[in-house]
């Protein structure tokens, strides 16, 4: 049998959600006939709290539920940080889980965390979701829902993302600017709305220039990992007209490449230039060092926590629950593998 649900209470009374919290926690804000209805239609529908929620209460904590694709990632570190920094600050604890890029995972863990008594939750999406019916849920039960990095259209909530056109059209452009005219991609999966932003910057750039898409240049990955770009850039390299640069949807890609490039003899930047997205710290360490497009992660994950904790009060406090999009720059740091050897300069970051 399906738990019941405060909301299953509140629809049954005629109430909001916020007034049968309220009433089971005898408030003394709450008359008398209402609180005596809703205790009604509790014991009608057979409502018992989860325990563990119960506990929750009963200590006084205030939590919320992290849901990313990897917890052990650069990007990902840096998130974690902006939202723990402004949760614990606020007086909240933090739960973190991760979806391991499945879809499956994602529906079970946002499950398990909305069981659990969190009070909102912060989510960056599988590479595999598209549908996000599990979300919706979850907000008809009035849990805050806050979107960020990886987001859909298809739900109503706050998100919080970088400009991936614009650091891709910027990154594409600056090899385009160089004369490189023959310029690959190696771009992520079909449905993130990340990499589709990525993929539609670099087709901007190459209209910007003048030049055509060229099918052959154009390379999709399935799980965005070293291997692929490693794949990917030999069967680049193995064509009649091979590209003078690649730009790839991470670093993680983006360092396969190097990997391969180099394993084929070829010189990067001299023979073949490089650019990565992400600006994880490796970039700095690699020969050549590689250029990328650098996203704010802690402060992606600051203002989705701020925002989460908006609505969170604003739910407490009864009040219709305003959503917000933030799209924070995304900015191309410039690096020796994207530069010919005789413009190369240590003072170039």
């Amino acid at each position: 049998m399906k738990r019941a649900t405060l909301r299953d209470i509140a629809q049954a009374v005629g109430v909001t959600v916020a007034t049968v919290s309220r009433a089971l926690k005898d408030y003394p804000d709450i008359g008398s006939a209402t609180k005596q209805a809703v205790l009604a239609a509790a014991e009608r529908l057979h409502y018992a709290p989860h325990p563990l929620a119960v506990k929750l209460r009963q200590k006084a904590y205030k939590v919320v539920g992290v849901v990313v694709p990897q917890i052990v990632h650069p990007f990902f570190s840096g998130v974690i940080s902006g939202i723990v920094d402004v949760a614990e600050a606020q007086g909240y604890h933090v739960i973190l889980s991760q979806s391991d890029e499945s879809y499956e995972k994602e529906i079970r863990v946002t499950q398990m965390l909305q069981a659990t008594g969190v009070d909102g939750l912060l989510v960056c999406l599988s590479d595999q979701t598209v549908d996000v019916a599990h979300l919706q849920a979850l907000q008809a039960y009035d849990l805050p829902v806050v979107l960020f990095d990886k987001i859909s259209s298809a739900l109503d909530a706050s998100t919080v993302v970088t400009n991936d056109f614009q650091g891709a059209y910027d990154a594409t452009a600056h090899l385009l600017a160089q004369g490189l005219t023959r310029v690959a991609h190696i771009k992520g999966p079909a449905h993130p709305e990340n990499t589709r932003q990525r993929y539609a910057g670099y087709l901007a750039a190459l209209a910007a220039y003048g030049l055509p898409p060229r099918p052959e240049y154009v390379a999709e990955c399935q799980h965005v990992v070293h291997a692929e770009g490693f794949a990917f850039a030999q069967q680049f390299m193995a064509l009649p007209e091979p590209p003078q640069a690649i730009f790839a949807v991470t670093d993680a890609v983006a360092v396969g490449a190097l990997m391969a490039l180099r394993q084929a003899g070829l010189r990067v930047p001299q023979d073949v230039a490089l650019v990565g997205f992400s600006d994880w710290a490796v970039c700095e360490l690699l020969d050549p060092p590689i250029s990328s497009v650098a996203q704010p992660g802690y402060e992606i994950g600051r203002q989705a926590s701020e925002l989460l904790l908006r609505e969170i009060q604003q739910l407490r406090d009864d009040e219709p629950v305003a959503h917000a999009h933030r799209v924070l720059d995304a900015t191309l740091r410039v690096r020796q593998s994207s530069l010919r050897a005789a413009d190369f300069s240590p003072a170039v970051r």
